[in-house]
């Protein structure tokens, strides 16, 4: 049984939480990851436990975490199953650029690293406020529509659609974005193109974004984005994923696009985290 302060063999079930603690320097305490991990490239050597709805419950047990960190109400079943296991399950559920921090910081927390997951999350607020700031040279705020799945057509979540907002844009659905289920954001394509985007974005979740779906929507030949060849794509696990990788890499993308849909430069330093 662990006896030391703080956890020291932790399963990450989802990405985010694996990027954070190699950015508090405590990696080297990851035993067990997603299959979906891509950042940083070396937790992808870690043992792979999970996809996101599923998970290999006997391999997890076999590690002997002692933190397992879940995201969200779709993966309460694996949790349930690894709390009756005798497991130490946390479930994160964050949802907007607010939530995203506070987990940061309560992730340094809880592995003793507080001062440190502060320094990141403070970090991170600068650097969205650089890329703000940058928007602000906008001559206008272009209309966006970002979409997370094609059929149905799925609006983007919350923090997606305030990045947007961040990087110089106008979301056309807002008052689908505090829906945390992709299930109450499916919207009609027809509403959505009535709204008239200037500029699609698209990340559709575990797959490639195929143009085409997009470019030849029925009703949607004279959306003006469709007309100006502004439909782009931002891979989801840059922008979907809710931690570090979306407020920065994620968000640099969203205002480089729209950067480019108004026709000027991005003035922003890069913003990865120290």
């Amino acid at each position: 049984m662990n006896t030391t302060r703080y956890p020291e063999r932790i399963v990450c079930l989802t990405e985010e939480t694996t990027e954070t603690l190699y950015l508090l320097g405590a990696g080297d305490r990851v035993v067990g990851v997603s299959g979906y991990t891509a950042r940083p490239p070396e937790a992808r050597e870690k043992p792979r436990v999970s996809a996101y709805l599923h998970a290999r419950i006997d391999k997890i047990v076999a590690l002997e975490p002692d933190l397992v960190l879940a995201f969200s109400d779709l993966q309460a079943d694996i949790a349930n199953d690894l709390i009756r296991r005798g497991l130490p399950v946390f479930t994160f559920n964050q949802r907007s650029v607010a939530e995203i921090l506070q987990m940061i910081r309560m992730l340094g927390g809880m592995i003793g690293e507080g001062p440190r997951a502060e320094a990141l999350a403070a970090d991170l607020e600068s650097g969205l406020g650089r890329i703000r700031e940058s928007a602000s040279r906008f001559p206008k705020r272009p209309r966006v529509f970002f979409e997370e799945w094609d059929d149905p057509l799925i609006a983007g979540i919350e923090w997606v659609e305030e990045l947007v907002e961040i990087a110089g844009g106008e979301p056309v659905v807002p008052e689908v974005r505090h829906a945390r289920l992709g299930k109450d954001r499916i919207l009609d394509p027809a509403l959505v193109a009535a709204r008239d985007p200037e500029v699609v974005i698209a990340s559709w979740c575990g797959k490639k974004v195929r143009k085409a779906t997009i470019l030849e929507r029925p009703g949607w030949e004279r959306v003006t984005a469709i007309t100006r060849g502004h439909v782009f794509e931002v891979k989801s696990t840059y922008i979907l994923q809710p931690g570090p990788a979306g407020l920065t890499e994620g968000v640099q993308q969203v205002h480089a696009i729209l950067a480019q849909a108004v026709g000027i430069e991005p003035d922003v330093r890069r913003t990865a985290p120290r």
